[in-house]
């Protein structure tokens, strides 16, 4: 069996039975240089991506179903990001930003979460395959940080109980960013109160406290592997279970047969209005920052 480095690029599940609580862990290094590598992101913009990968990671290996597919997306009204998106299948991720150099040039060192988004939403999608469910929320862009909008998009659509941390630094070996996400279990028996109405249940506090003790460094830290910090958090506990490691790649689906496949989906009209001046269909992939130059005969 292949062994995994818990110290980066990597998601850790945890539970712990007797508190009714369930959690994941992520950290990313040099997956997170690749990703940025294909860009060339002001600093900001950087941590800002990293963060949101991140968060991505921790919700996409929630799934169950090892074909489902996690896509975050937080797009705005005069911002000065307008579109931010992320993607996770299958333990790869993949993430790009929008924005306007010039107005963040002008925003100073450390602009707000509203300096950056204005007025905004993020849509958090879920899609599983293997049970034909897909699931949908969206909440407004509030808070201080990525971290807070997605708290309260667990409290506003899931209705669950939930802590999110999140961290990004660059050291001299480049970007790692870390995270955590905790969440009380819904109970929802015949005959008892479903959780999600009882946000005062005396163990979630318990659990929020400790999870939310996880300082920056920790969460960013490759040479603290995800199952010591575990122990940091949740030593007191009578128990704690790890889950198993799920690895954490950097992957974008495109491909030149994936753009012909695509391509050859549209009416002989529209492909042929495609074409540029050079007699190509060039298609970019935003994510990667590849252009396929495509020639009509390919696709008909």
């Amino acid at each position: 069996m292949q062994t995994i480095d818990l110290g980066t690029d990597v998601a850790l599940g945890v539970t712990i039975p007797a508190r009714n609580a369930r959690g994941r862990l992520a950290r990313i290094g040099p997956v997170l240089e690749e990703v940025l590598a294909k860009h060339k992101y002001p600093p900001i913009i950087e941590r800002l991506l990293a963060e949101a990968l991140v968060l991505t990671a921790l919700l996409g290996s929630l799934l169950k179903d090892p074909t489902g597919q996690t896509t975050l997306q937080a797009q705005t009204e005069n911002g000065i990001v307008d579109l931010l998106v992320c993607d996770y299948l299958g333990g790869e991720l993949r993430g790009y930003v929008r924005h306007d150099a010039g107005r963040l040039a002008e925003a100073g060192p450390q602009p707000s979460l509203f300096a950056l988004f204005g007025k905004g939403y993020l849509a958090i999608t879920f899609d599983q395959p293997a049970t034909d469910e897909r699931y949908q929320g969206i909440v407004p862009l509030e808070g201080n940080s990525l971290a807070e909008a997605a708290q309260s998009y667990f409290t506003q659509s899931e209705q669950i109980p939930s802590i999110v941390r999140l961290a990004a630094a660059k050291g001299a070996g480049g970007w790692s960013a870390g995270g955590l996400l905790f969440q009380h279990l819904p109970e929802g028996e015949e005959g008892r109160d479903r959780l999600h109405t009882r946000l005062d249940h005396p163990d979630w506090p318990h659990v929020a406290i400790l999870a939310g003790s996880a300082k920056p460094d920790e969460l960013t830290d490759p040479g603290l592997p995800l199952d010591d910090l575990v122990w940091r958090l949740f030593h007191e506990e009578d128990e704690v279970r790890t889950l198993e490691p799920l690895a954490l790649t950097r992957g974008c689906r495109c491909n030149r047969d994936y753009v012909r496949s695509v391509i050859a989906r549209f009416p002989a009209d529209e492909r042929q209005a495609m074409v540029g001046e050079d007699g190509l269909i060039r298609v970019d992939c935003a994510f990667c920052s590849l252009s396929f130059p495509i020639a009509l005969d390919e696709v008909t």
